[in-house]
């Protein structure tokens, strides 16, 4: 089935009612003729009455589909385009009157068939009048549509097709049942000419304009009206057309529903101010609901904030100020008076002892704006209006008008919606700002991470006289211990562990200064004391004074099976040794880097070299494991770990670093527990 493009379906309804038109002129004039000449035209009455039918649904087709097409016109345009119609249509009907005027006398007058020309052209016109109006009027009526009012207009539209067809039943004849019928749709007419929810929302001049074409409608509807009952004069018009049901009820609907709209338009007009009042409050209220963004300035929805208090107040001068009481106040907005009056004013104010009372007695979450009397020369009347933010007051309104008491109730509330709109968009503003910055934050945070778990090395250097692994946890997303392994030779490797002051991302920065400076002194083949002295020097250059870093070197030497050590400041490495059969903390002192900051920490460095045997066990680890605490505050402390290794010894180092994590886990009820960084590293010699 091919189905026509919707562009074409208006005008080929338009072709089709001029069509049915003209089919209708010709079978009325063919009619008459025969009537005239006494002469069977072999036509019936009925085939006039189908042809009237189909003349009124396609004009109805065609307005429905224009009207409907552009849906989005606006209520004045549609009041419009029925006058504009009715203008046409008495337009055309006064022209034919005038024509028939200058006749005078002559024979032409009484011409049958020209007089039933024009006839069935005042037909048209008026049909095409009453069905667009009433199409119009379907569209103004089912604004706002409810349920109810869809199913009333289509029980109307239901009667009024009826109606076309009443003509076969009373024979174009004005009888009772004629009359019952009409009583039915004027009924109905009545009910939906009720549905007036459109006129509220016209402008004041939007109305006038809308009653003068509703008034031209009115008149117009009167004039065609008229002109249909001069048509039933059966004397001169043969054929009838305008004599029907479904025309008079059409007149009856498109008259009441213009009276309905004209009363009511009228009666609004004195309340059009006010509702555009309301209207633009609501409006303001939009605009401070959506009028700041991310990364935008708060005077903008301040500026929107006076703006519409202003405009719902009527106020002649405002200004609006940021600070409390104990704080020097900052103007943001004035508003229609100068610095100078603005002093004066507020000294007047602050001189009110209801202002005072009303700063001093209330919390700021119960304060309420506050109507004052003024004695000055321009200004009688000010409200005060709190800016109250999480139940703090950030600032103050101050609204003024040169009539006093000017501030009612009604002006009152609207503006303390307005205030804490604006109040809300200004704390979501800093909000959605702060969870900007938090979450600028977590990427740094997370960079940072990704950096510091680079610094910690992934291959551990050692040889087949050792074994040895390493593991490391930070308390925040970064972390200050710090662990690292550097091979001198293939018989020498350097290990050291270290915990720097605090935690967070100070103490991760100064992590890596710490593996800087390894990397580099490390090089120079010093010793572990050597090493602490050289590592004190450039670390008190760069760390601030109330920091250190905790530290423990160790220069192994696997052809001589010999570990030299070192300590700075930081906790005791756990030995344990196969011959003497048990583990114990290697005993050596040492001050933190960077406590003492010139060279009397030389004397504070001390060096130990012991010899290992095969089967030895290092355990190097920071002061977050024995300081982690169980839910009853105690320590996981040294003996515990000390336990844990003479238990484990025999193991691989991988597996006696996981039964002491496994042990320090259970024993704090969690990793979550665990307050600070911790790190470890077990080196077992084979």
């Amino acid at each position: 089935m091919i189905k026509l493009p919707s562009i074409h379906i208006g005008k080929l309804s338009m072709l089709l009612a001029i069509l049915v038109w003209l089919s209708l002129l010709f079978v009325d004039l063919v009619r008459l003729f025969g009537i005239l000449n006494e002469l069977e035209s072999g036509i019936a009455q009925e085939f006039t009455w189908i042809l009237e039918i189909l003349f009124f649904l396609t004009v109805y087709f065609f307005y429905n589909y224009s009207i409907n097409k552009n849906s989005q016109t606006d209520f004045l345009n549609l009041i419009w385009r029925a006058a504009s119609t009715g203008i046409v249509a008495v337009i055309v009907s006064i022209m034919i009157n005038l024509f028939y005027s200058l006749l005078g006398d002559s024979n032409l007058i009484n011409e049958p068939f020209l007089r039933n020309f024009f006839y069935h052209v005042n037909f048209a016109l008026i049909s095409i009048f009453l069905i667009s109006s009433a199409l119009l009027w379907k569209h103004l009526i089912l604004y706002q549509k409810s349920k109810r009012v869809v199913k009333q207009w289509q029980a109307y539209e239901f009667a009024m097709l009826a109606a076309m067809f009443f003509i076969f039943f009373n024979n174009n004849s004005l009888d009772y049942s004629f009359l019952f019928g009409l009583v039915i749709l004027v009924s109905l007419g009545i009910i939906l000419s009720a549905n007036l929810k459109w006129i509220p929302y016209l402008t004041f001049r939007e109305k006038w304009k809308s009653l003068l074409f509703l008034f031209i409608i009115i008149i117009c509807c009167g004039y065609l009206f008229y002109q249909v009952l001069l048509f039933s004069d059966r004397s001169k018009f043969i054929v009838n057309l305008t004599d029907n049901l479904f025309l008079v009820s059409l007149f009856s609907f498109i008259f009441i529903y213009a009276l309905f709209c004209f009363l009511v338009t009228l009666f609004n007009l004195p309340t059009s101010s006010v509702f555009e009042q309301k209207l633009t409050e609501a409006i303001n209220f939009q605009r401070l609901s959506q009028s700041i963004q991310p990364e935008e300035s708060e005077e903008q929805v301040l500026d929107i904030l006076v703006d519409s208090c202003m405009s719902a107040s009527y106020a002649d001068a405002a200004w609006l100020e940021l600070g409390d009481q104990d704080s020097t106040k900052g103007i943001l907005q004035e508003r229609f008076l100068g610095k100078d009056l603005k002093e004066e004013l507020s000294e007047l104010i602050q001189n009110q002892k209801v202002a005072q009372d009303w700063a001093v007695e209330n919390r700021p979450e119960n304060l309420e704006p506050l109507a004052i009397r003024l004695n000055h020369n321009r200004f009688e009347s000010i409200l005060l209006v709190p800016l109250v933010i999480n139940k703090s007051a950030i600032g103050r309104m101050v609204l003024c008008k040169e009539v006093r008491d000017g501030f009612n109730k009604e002006m009152i509330n609207i503006i303390s919606t307005f205030v804490r709109q604006a109040c809300i968009a200004v704390e979501n503003h800093r909000l959605l700002n702060q969870a900007i910055q938090n979450e600028r934050y977590q990427e740094e945070l997370k960079i940072a991470q990704r950096v510091q778990k680079s610094l910690l090395p992934t291959k551990l250097d050692h040889n087949d006289s050792f074994d040895i692994c390493a593991y490391s946890n930070a308390a925040d997303e970064v972390g200050g211990d710090y662990y690292d392994t550097y091979k001198l030779d293939d018989d020498r490797y350097v290990l050291i562990i270290g915990d720097v002051s605090g935690k967070g991302t100070s103490a991760a920065f100064n992590m890596s200064q710490m593996k800087g400076i390894f990397q580099s002194l490390i090089q120079l083949n010093l010793s572990p004391a050597q090493f602490m002295i050289k590592a004190n020097a450039a670390l008190s250059r760069c760390l601030e004074r109330n920091h250190f870093i905790t530290a423990s070197i160790f220069l192994i030497n696997t052809a001589q099976k010999t570990v030299c050590h070192a300590r700075a400041g930081h906790v005791p490495t756990l030995m344990h040794q196969v011959l003497d059969k048990k583990s114990d903390y290697l005993g050596i002192d040492g001050l933190g880097l960077g406590i003492l900051r010139n060279k009397q920490y030389e004397n504070h460095v001390e060096e130990k070299t012991f010899s290992y045997s095969s089967g030895d066990v290092l355990v190097l680890f920071t002061d977050g494991i024995v300081e982690a605490k169980n839910e009853k505050s105690q320590q996981f402390g040294f003996e515990r770990i000390r336990t844990l290794l003479e238990v484990y010894h025999e193991l691989s180092p991988k597996e006696i670093q996981t039964k002491i994590i496994d042990s320090l886990h259970a024993y704090v009820g969690g990793d979550g527990l665990i307050d600070d960084d911790y790190s470890i590293m077990v080196i077992k010699f084979s």
